[in-house]
């Protein structure tokens, strides 16, 4: 199984209302492992970042001056995201800004390039409920170094991610190795002779009488109405 943990930056809060992607990071997980494989480009947004974005990321205008724009690196995400799940924290705010670069260039939703996405937003939320469920909270619960967190950034984020992920899914790796384990042969039929004989043991002719008699005392509160007479006959 093949994953893509994605994260995104941008000029503000809402694509609707102009704002665009300044920078994308992801990390490759397969089975579960992380390959080492990355995919990471700042871009010019071709408009001027907010000032709540740039306290939160640090990107400035003057940086991203000089980067490619989106139409330009369009190509090479695509591929590198191509026939993966992706796992993104509060997925429908990535996804809706992706979705919009895309737009922009007359090109299909993300949706029909990847089978799915896995928000881990909802995931703690389901998991930890009433609890606080952002990257830096989780980092914390789950006993993952985020020291080199002084602000956002894109490919950092997703590499925490990454990891937070693996560990609020443990359990669900415990299993899948359980269901895939291959059967050792013989070992039914092993486990079978050493399992002792069932021992049986009947009602005697005075419990029957005495069972039946309480099934007629229900039988009467009931109004006759028990299902397991219709059973019986």
């Amino acid at each position: 199984m093949r994953q893509i943990i994605l994260d995104t930056e941008t000029t503000g809060l809402d694509f609707r209302l102009g704002d665009r992607i300044i920078e994308v990071g992801c990390v490759e997980l397969l089975n579960r492992k992380l390959t080492g494989q990355r995919f990471h480009r700042y871009i010019n947004p071709e408009r001027e970042v907010e000032a709540g974005a740039l306290a939160v990321h640090g990107l400035s205008n003057d940086f991203l001056q000089d980067k490619p724009r989106f139409a330009e690196i369009v190509a090479a995400f695509l591929d590198f995201v191509q026939g993966a799940e992706l796992v993104i924290h509060n997925a429908a705010f990535d996804i809706g800004f992706l979705n919009n670069e895309l737009a922009l260039l007359d090109k299909s939703p993300l949706e029909q390039t990847c089978p799915g996405v896995v928000d881990t937003l909802k995931m703690a939320r389901d998991l930890h409920p009433g609890r606080r469920n952002s990257l830096d909270a989780l980092c914390e619960r789950y006993a993952i170094n985020n020291s080199g967190r002084t602000l956002h950034g894109a490919l950092l984020d997703a590499e925490l991610l990454a990891e937070v992920y693996l560990a609020m899914t443990r359990g669900q790796e415990s299993l899948i190795m359980e269901l895939d384990a291959a059967p050792v042969p013989g070992l039914q039929a092993e486990l079978a002779a050493e399992r002792p004989p069932l021992r049986v043991l009947r009602a005697s002719a005075a419990e029957l009488v005495e069972h039946e008699r309480v099934l007629a005392e229900i039988g009467e509160e009931s109004r006759d109405n028990c299902i397991w007479w219709g059973l019986k006959a």
